[in-house]
């Protein structure tokens, strides 16, 4: 179903579980309750946008109408959101981590990201988005395509250790053969983007198709960007119209396609949002169902769409399952991941 420019097209089908018939306890325990969502990046990017939508519907079809509050806590490509949601946040209920994919795959290649959390116990309420992510290159740069990137340097933008933009310039440097020289430390997409127009870099890789075409879509309407290829679970209809190639036509051999396959499928849950292993089931199933709701709430919708925010929405119990089998994945090519993202 496409509604404007907001696309509903999640990978399961979303059952609407009735809010009428949540148990009085669930309207008991939230009544008068403030929920904190915290949010593993800084104020102004992707996930920040997409948490604070969530906000501003979400009491109004929690039981009990909570007030909801959004604080940023980036770091670690959000692993350091991660691990207070896991250690340190409330274990009732009434704290959400909102976080990047890429702080729920770090602790399969990093064992010391592990000894903070584990995200196969972790409990996932929703993803907000599917979708694919790009690697793109500013219009005024010498690189135009992959070709041009195995034979030219490139200096490509990077968030810290752990984040997508660094992860994922680091494995297709390694699974496709480009020359690409990685400056990290800037802090999301927001600043990345600017050091782009300022030309500090070339571009940047593992940004989500949705922020571009949020947070800068004059960019796109005047093509000021080059792209090398996109990653996603499926190629994105939108990129594909473009002339984008999948990153599978450019990827060296089977063993680095089956590295670039274990690292991208994170991007079926492109917009967790997480609660603690503690949290009771009776609160899990309440949020799960709200967030669910909202998903058919046309106010929702209409919200998304203005903030050009796409929904591709997973459920809670798909992303679970989907964690799950990330890892249980074969130790070789985990192995092989792990050296790629060193």
């Amino acid at each position: 179903m496409k509604v404007g420019r907001c696309i509903l097209a999640g990978p399961v089908a979303l059952g609407l579980l009735g809010l009428f018939s949540a148990p009085a306890v669930a309207v008991d325990f939230y009544a008068g309750k403030t929920i904190t969502m915290i949010v593993g990046n800084d104020v102004g990017g992707g996930f920040d946008a997409y948490a604070r939508l969530f906000a501003r519907h979400l009491p109004r079809v929690i039981p009990g109408q909570p007030t909801i509050v959004v604080q940023n806590m980036p770091g670690a490509g959000s692993s350091t959101a991660t691990a207070y949601v896991n250690r340190v946040a409330a274990k009732d209920g009434t704290v959400i981590g909102v976080v990047t994919p890429g702080a729920i795959a770090a602790p399969l290649f990093d064992e010391q990201t592990r000894r903070n959390y584990d995200p196969a116990k972790l409990i996932y309420l929703t993803s907000a988005d599917s979708g694919s992510r790009v690697c793109a290159i500013y219009h005024a740069a010498d690189v135009k395509t992959v070709d041009d990137a195995r034979q030219k340097k490139v200096i490509i933008g990077a968030a810290g250790a752990g984040s997508s933009s660094s992860d994922y310039a680091k494995l297709h440097r390694t699974t496709s053969g480009l020359k690409f020289e990685i400056v990290s430390g800037y802090k999301g997409t927001g600043d990345l983007l600017l050091a782009m127009e300022r030309r500090e870099i070339d571009g940047l890789c593992g940004v989500d198709w949705a922020s571009l075409t949020s947070q800068r879509p004059d960019w796109i309407r005047d093509k000021k960007l080059n792209f090398l290829f996109q990653v996603g679970v499926k190629p994105h209809d939108v990129l594909t119209r473009m002339g984008v190639p999948d990153v599978s036509t450019s990827t060296l051999s089977p063993d680095d396609l089956a590295v670039v396959e274990l690292v991208t499928s994170q991007q079926v849950f492109a917009r967790p949002f997480i609660a603690a292993p503690e949290v009771p089931g009776e609160q899990i199933a309440t949020l799960r169902a709200a967030f669910e709701s909202l998903y058919k709430d046309p106010g929702f919708i209409a919200d998304a769409e203005k903030s050009q925010l796409i929904l591709a929405p997973t459920s809670g119990a798909e992303v679970q399952s989907s964690v799950e089998k990330m890892y249980k994945a074969a130790p070789n090519i985990v192995g092989k991941a792990r050296a790629v993202l060193k």
